[in-house]
């Protein structure tokens, strides 16, 4: 399917105003821009929009080097809309996009989805090579007849919040500085899959998720998470690395539920990570181990508790 194609299928009934970008996490910074776009629609009575994209414009134009997603696509889409946004197009990004000028991407945004503003970041740019930058596109919209609204970044303690910045704070392990940028804990979800069932024989039988390549994870370690399974909530540890006590494995991400004694085998489980209790280490045998496993528990027992009082 072509954008124009994509672009025909969305329909606004009436002039809108938009924004555009991939929105990964949709962090505070995100959230500050949409509300800025709603409040430029609303104060000229028309329709907000937010154009969106998949797969990231990075992982198209540098194949080499793909971004982790904080995000999945249903989830980023479904956080957009609860938003209040009164349209999302989402759009394939293509070789053929990429292509573009920022001329052309505006003029499509005009015919099909009845532009007359646009709410961007003042460091934003599309089309061909960023040629379109906030000059650029104000200079196109006086020509053509929409407005351009500039929002300044939005900052946190003197950082400007981005994805690249929760991505950074998340390899760090700082789940209360991630939690504070994103506005909710950071999770992530996936189907419990068999593995070589060294925690149960540990006494500490894990969930073992499977995660896609493409989504980011929090630096190695063990954190207090809670565990959606069910459609109930349980306090968990949750584990992340390569497991060096046995060997330097591939990385998994393998959570165990507190007071769950049910079968998770083909589920799919969601986990909120709230605090990181520790790094990875290496033991010297299973038993210590199982010691160490046995505090992270009751550490991560109380840290929950206390969240979700």
């Amino acid at each position: 399917m072509t954008i124009e194609q994509e672009l025909a299928n969305v329909v606004p009934h009436e002039e809108t105003v938009l924004t555009i970008g991939v929105f990964d996490g949709v962090h505070e910074g995100h959230r500050y821009l949409i509300e800025k776009l709603i409040h430029q629609a609303q104060e000229r009575d028309l329709l907000s929009g937010v154009v969106t994209f998949h797969p990231h414009p990075q992982s198209v134009l540098n194949p080499q080097n793909q971004l982790p997603y904080l995000m999945s696509l249903d989830d980023r889409v479904e956080e957009i809309r609860h938003l209040g946004v009164d349209l999302i197009a989402l759009l394939s990004f293509t070789p053929q996009v990429a292509k573009l000028s920022a001329r052309q991407f505006v003029t499509l945004l005009r015919k099909y989805l009845k532009m007359r503003g646009l709410v961007i970041r003042d460091d934003f740019a599309l089309g061909r090579g960023r040629q379109g930058n906030a000059e650029k596109l104000a200079a196109l919209g006086k020509e053509m007849r929409f407005f351009v609204h500039i929002v300044s970044p939005f900052t946190i303690d003197g950082e400007t919040v981005s994805s690249t910045l929760v991505r950074q704070i998340l390899t760090q392990g700082n789940m209360e500085k991630a939690r504070k940028l994103m506005r909710h804990p950071f999770s992530i979800s996936g189907k419990v899959i068999t593995g070589d069932k060294r925690g149960r024989a540990l006494e500490f039988p894990t969930a073992n998720l499977d995660i896609g390549s493409q989504q980011v994870l929090p630096g190695n370690g063990v954190y207090a998470s809670i565990a959606h399974a069910d459609g109930e909530q349980f306090a968990s540890a949750t584990n992340i690395g390569i497991r060096p006590t046995f060997g330097q494995g591939r990385k998994t991400v393998e959570t165990y539920l507190i007071d769950y004694h049910r079968e998770l085998y083909g589920k799919e489980l969601k986990v909120e990570f709230i605090r990181k209790i520790r790094d990875e280490q290496r033991f010297t045998s299973p038993q210590e181990l199982k010691s160490q496993i046995e505090k992270d528990v009751e550490k991560a027992r109380k840290i929950v508790d206390k969240e979700m009082k």
